[in-house]
């Protein structure tokens, strides 16, 4: 992840949260320290981990950040991921918007992990798309690739896709390519979405970059693919989600994105805990 823009998000994040102050502080004093250990609670694939190095120091630079494990890790649930020491009011102040970040990314890992597991091939990619949560895209993004699998544009700044209204709009796919390519510099890839045999043969004649079968069945995605030249790469969208990965191990295509990886996840379960002693902390 770039730091800075990390690190600009998670100052929004914490500001949302604590405000002017943390009025529960006041039940510390500022020399009251302690350390605190924040500890999976489900197994799964850890990611966001330098987020706890990064927002807490914007919030208090005092406080030590040790990362026990790596973003990408497989994890038990009970496994210890982070030791933090420092001021008792300003680990608190930080635990929850830590715990939700990492919480998130941390499940979109897991299931990117599960999915490219399932899928099982060496030639095949799992990329993520644009239905990720307002304002978390990087660090959901980031997470994709923690769990082994890729991203697809970051926006709508970075590639071209040309979907059904734009083609529509447009008159054509083959008019829609035309203008797009001498709109843009060469090193803007354009993709382009098909949704039957007709649209695909338009688009092989249109040469665009990547070629996408939307919503397409493993056996016509199989058949649409050999059909392609190796000059244009493929993609399978629409509908694949986890339990049906298996059917498309065999199509063909370059990459499959998957929506539900950043849309459709629920959060692992996480938690901060203040050290009852030195021992406990140590033996962790």
């Amino acid at each position: 992840m770039n730091r800075m823009k990390a690190q600009e998000a998670l100052k929004l994040f914490l500001l949302e949260d604590v405000g002017d102050r943390d009025v529960s502080s006041v039940l510390f004093e500022e020399t009251d320290t302690a350390q605190a250990i924040v500890r999976m609670k489900q197994d799964g694939v850890v990611a966001g981990l330098e987020c706890y190095q990064w927002g807490y120091e914007l919030l208090d630079p005092s406080v030590e950040v040790e990362q026990l494990k790596r973003d990408g890790d497989h994890v038990q649930s009970g496994d210890a991921i982070v030791r933090l020491s420092g001021p008792v009011a300003s680990l608190l102040a930080g635990e929850r918007v830590m715990l939700n970040l990492v919480q998130r990314m941390s499940a979109v890992a897991t299931l990117t992990a599960k999915c490219v597991e399932a899928l099982g091939s060496s030639h095949t990619r799992i990329v993520d798309t644009r239905k990720t949560t307002p304002g978390l895209r990087m660090f959901e993004k980031y997470a994709v690739r923690a769990g082994g699998g890729f991203n697809h544009r970051n926006g709508l700044y970075d590639a071209v896709m040309l979907k059904d209204n734009h083609i529509a709009a447009a008159g054509s796919i083959t008019e829609a390519v035309k203008k797009v390519r001498a709109s843009l510099g060469h090193m803007v890839m354009i993709e382009v979405e098909v949704e039957s045999e007709e649209q695909l043969l338009e688009a092989i004649d249109a040469r665009p970059d990547t070629i996408m079968f939307d919503n397409q069945t493993p056996d016509t995605i199989k058949r649409w693919a050999q059909l392609v030249p190796d000059t244009i790469r493929t993609e399978a969208s629409g509908g694949i989600d986890l339990e049906k990965l298996s059917q498309y191990r065999d199509s063909g295509v370059d990459v499959i994105s998957i929506g539900a990886l950043t849309h459709s996840v629920s959060n692992i379960d996480i938690s901060m805990n203040l050290a009852l002693s030195h021992k406990e902390v140590l033996t962790q």
